[in-house]
């Protein structure tokens, strides 16, 4: 079993940055790929962003590229995601995910997911 808890959400106003972490516990931390995904209000959770268990390896929505950055502290049992310049249209909670022992580089959909944290909130005023 693999326990997800996130934390770093909060008020923001548009065009600025917060930084999102998630330390996982119960299983080798450098055995499974990470993932971002969010839940804005009123629509279906979507894909933000995913780093492989095999270093140098990640993913990012259209949405978000070039202004989130994923990352992962093996030595920490913690992944991250730095969110810059970021817009209304980012509000949403924000979920990470562990896919254990990924088939491949495991930056497949949400469906490979195994373990999901309860999700912060992060709220970017105009």
């Amino acid at each position: 079993q693999v326990h997800l808890v996130e934390s770093g959400g909060g008020l923001v106003q548009a065009g600025g940055s917060l930084r999102l972490s998630c330390t996982a516990s119960g299983r080798t931390f450098s055995t499974y790929s990470m993932g971002w995904f969010r839940r804005a209000p009123g629509k279906e959770r979507e894909f933000v962003a995913a780093i492989s268990w095999s270093p140098g390896n990640s993913r990012y929505a259209d949405s978000v590229k070039g202004r989130f950055t994923i990352s992962r502290d093996n030595a920490k049992n913690t992944a991250y995601l730095q969110m810059n310049s970021l817009k209304p249209e980012d509000t949403a909670v924000y979920f990470c995910a562990a896919d254990y022992l990924p088939v491949g580089l495991g930056l497949g959909p949400e469906y490979e997911y195994d373990y999901w944290g309860q999700g912060t909130q992060v709220t970017v005023s105009s």
